[in-house]
This record gives C-alpha cells, structure tokens and sequence, in this order.
C-alpha cells in the first residue's frame, strides 16, 4: 500500500515505521521549510507492544512538501493536533483523488464533519493506541497492539476492511467500534482532564511526576461525566471505573506504576512538548452554551491565563 503521512508527528511516526517494516511504501508531507529542519531520519526509541520489546533505531525518512492527486496514493494517514484538522482537509481535499483519508486523530467533534470537503465515504475514522513525544530528531514513544478502528454498518466496507487489512499486516489488532464518536469523545474528555493539569503545573512530566495532580486528573474527568450524558455519549468502562474509584488512591497508584520514572509511559509523557488546553477551552465553551458549567476545568483555564469564552 502506498501510504501518506501527513506531518511528522509522534503518532503517525510510529505507525508510518510499522507500516514500512511490514513492507509498504511510506512517505511523510510536511510544510515547507520543514523537511530540512527535520531532516533525513528519526532515532527512535519505542516501546513496541507487538514484539514486547524495546526498539531503539536510526530510520531513514522520506519527506515532501509538495502532494498532488498525481501520486495516486491508497491511504492519507491524518493523526494531528485536533485545532489543525480543519486547515489539513482543505491541504487534502484537492489531492485526494481515490485515496482513503484514516482520521487517526484525539477528537471531540464529528470528524466526517470536520474532514469536509473530503467525500465522507473515502473516510475512515480510528484511533491509535501510541503516544510520546520529540526532543529535536529523537522521538520516544509507546506504542501499543491494539487500535480502534470505527464501522458504520454491522460488516466494514471496502475501505474500511482495506484499513483493517493494514493494521493486521504490521502485527496490530484492530478493534472494530460501531459508536466510534463515543469512544472519541470518551477519549477527547480524559485528554482534556489531562491537558487542564497541565495548564496549571506547566506540562506533562510535570504532571506525571505529581500523584496530586494526577488525582486531580481523575476528578476532572468525573466533573465531565454528566457533560458526556449530555451528549448522549456511551460511557466506556476506564471513564466508568475512573468514575467511582478514589482519586487520591488512583492518582498514588498511577505515579507509582504507570508514570513511575524511567518507564516508556513516563518518558513519552516527558517529552510530549504539546500546548495544552485547546481541548479544555473547547469542552468548556461547548458546555457553557449548553448550559452546564464545568468549574474544575474552568479553574485551570483561569490558572493559565486563557481567556474563557
């Protein structure tokens, strides 16, 4: 398959060297001025659940500022910061031709929507199972086996069953989700309890290092609950069980297992370099005009000085 990543991100980094392992051909578009301050590599150092081991390796890139309908490509890999998705549709919309566009992407909104004036039907939407973060050409990352891959009937379609097809030849196991906006949405909120955190202890490592703050993680992620109900959103089992369990006992637990210093979780946690809070200032504008108010992440709003609207 011959695959576009669009950007160079941690995310679709990963996966973009899976898919070349398993032998297909990969290729990143990035914006211009960007492929020489990339450069021709990535060091990579990932936690690969596939092959439960840790890889270490110098891989050779290929990076294009320039994409055009003309290269034909199979699939346009889009996994981006959720505020750059609307300008990427309108970079991808020309080009596209018959490709498939794999909405790989943190999300809170109908990406169909979002992805226009992309066909709705060369769309399919997913959700990867990987995080981490760069520090100049060295990324450190997580990457898990599984992936959620969405379906809209009871059996996936052609593009759909050509995506999953992918994922299966580079040694991951799909899940197939027929609500795949809950599970967006499910994992935009707890992403956003993470992202308020941050806004008030300065960034993610910092987070990860503090049992307190990450208790309050968990109580932020309660105080949107009724948000999610709102939304008609099905609540998934790790928001159910964060729901119930105590925050303080979770946070201590977190810090001392998951987030333990020197663990790939810690590490991919301490080089993610992302400005936080277009997901907290989104949720809270959206439940605001709905009428609910979220104070917890309102609070953190206010402790880093953005405006809430």
């Amino acid at each position: 398959m011959k695959i576009l990543i669009f950007g160079r991100g941690a995310i679709g980094t990963q996966y973009a060297w899976a898919f070349e392992k398993a032998g297909h051909d990969v290729e990143f578009y990035v914006r211009k001025g960007r492929r020489d301050q990339y450069g021709p590599y990535v060091d990579l150092k990932i936690s690969d659940a596939r092959q439960k081991k840790i890889v270490e390796e110098k891989w050779p890139v290929r990076l294009t500022e320039e994409i055009s309908s003309s290269k034909k490509y199979d699939l346009i890999f889009l996994s981006i910061n959720p505020d750059q998705v609307k300008e990427a549709a309108k970079v991808i919309s020309p080009v596209i031709g018959d490709a498939t566009l794999l909405f790989f992407n943190n999300f809170g909104k109908d990406p169909f929507k979002a992805t226009s004036p992309v066909p709705e039907d060369q769309i399919v939407v997913g959700f990867p199972g990987a995080g981490g973060g760069f520090e100049g050409s060295k990324l450190y990352g997580n990457m898990f086996k599984q992936v959620q891959i969405g379906i809209r009937d009871n059996a996936p379609k052609a593009r759909e069953k050509a995506v999953i097809e992918l994922f299966k030849s580079a040694g991951f196991k799909p899940a197939l989700k027929k609500d795949i906006r809950s599970f967006l949405i499910n994992h935009y909120a707890a992403n956003a309890a993470m992202e308020a955190e941050v806004l008030k202890h300065g960034s993610f490592e910092n987070v990860a290092k503090n049992s307190d703050a990450l208790a309050d993680m968990i109580r932020n992620i309660r105080e949107m609950v009724p948000y999610l109900k709102a939304l008609n959103v099905h609540l998934d089992m790790m928001t159910r069980i964060l729901s119930v369990l105590p925050p303080t006992a979770v946070g201590k637990l977190l810090r001392k297992t998951l987030y333990a210093p020197g663990t790939m979780a810690y590490e991919a946690l301490a080089h993610n370099h992302y400005k936080a809070g277009y997901s907290v200032k989104e949720i809270v504008k959206e439940a605001t005009s709905s009428g609910m108010r979220l104070q917890r992440m309102e609070s953190a709003l206010r402790a880093s000085g953005t405006e809430i609207i």
